[in-house]
């Protein structure tokens, strides 16, 4: 049997050259692409891929919290994530979303291969770069402040909020009425203890839910 890979990343030029890279291994498949982690959770189920790659920072549901539901629904599938750069946090986070593996995009070329075959094979898989970070940054750490008291639905409104978009186009993206979405974003705010969809965006970026560059990002 192949091995099935889904691979989602908003890059088209990033997300072309992974796939070519993997389908040019005996045995492997590349069953669906996809540009965000929306998409991503959806083809999961309905292609049920051996591996899931996924970049940590796509529009509308980031690379985490798509890991994050799609093992609640699929706890046996793989996960490997990607990212421009690598840092203690980055790790953490990673490593409590329960994906398998990171990689930096900037090792693919070399290490796309060895971390595929760690994770179908059943081991984790972290960048020689990052694979020190990993010894040390343990899943057992408290979360950072605030992010845990959040639901995944409220980390899904935050990121769509920091982005740019508007309670309206908040609504349509999760089909929540735009009462339940303003619901969301009021209680959000008193959570954290924020005044501002600046500060929002802020926190959006310091806790991985958004990155640097993304698409909409800091817009609000």
């Amino acid at each position: 049997m192949p091995v099935r890979i889904l691979v989602a990343d908003d890059h088209e030029v990033v997300r072309r050259g992974v796939c070519a890279l993997l389908k040019s291994q005996n045995g492997w498949e590349v069953c669906g692409e996809v540009s965000d982690g929306r998409q991503a959770m959806k083809e999961v189920s309905t292609l049920n891929p051996d591996v899931v790659i996924l970049d940590i920072g796509m529009p509308n549901l980031n690379g985490l919290d798509a890991t994050r539901q799609i093992l609640k629904k699929h706890p046996n599938t793989k996960i490997l994530i990607l990212t421009l750069h690598g840092s203690r946090e980055v790790v953490r986070a990673v490593l409590r979303s329960g994906a398998r593996g990171l990689l930096l995009k900037s090792d693919a070329a070399g290490n796309l291969v060895p971390a595929v075959t760690a994770l179908q094979q059943g081991a984790t898989y972290f960048a020689p770069k990052l694979a020190e970070i990993a010894d040390f940054a343990s899943d057992d750490g408290p979360s950072p402040p605030g992010i845990s008291r959040l639901t995944s639905r409220e980390r899904e409104i935050v990121q769509l909020l920091a982005e740019g978009n508007t309670c309206r186009q908040v609504a349509e993206a999760l089909g929540l009425s735009i009462k339940t979405a303003d619901t969301h974003r009021s209680k959000i705010m008193r959570k954290l203890n924020i005044h501002s969809i600046r500060d929002l965006v802020l926190f959006a970026i310091r806790n991985n839910i958004v990155q640097v560059g993304d698409p909409g990002a800091g817009q609000a």
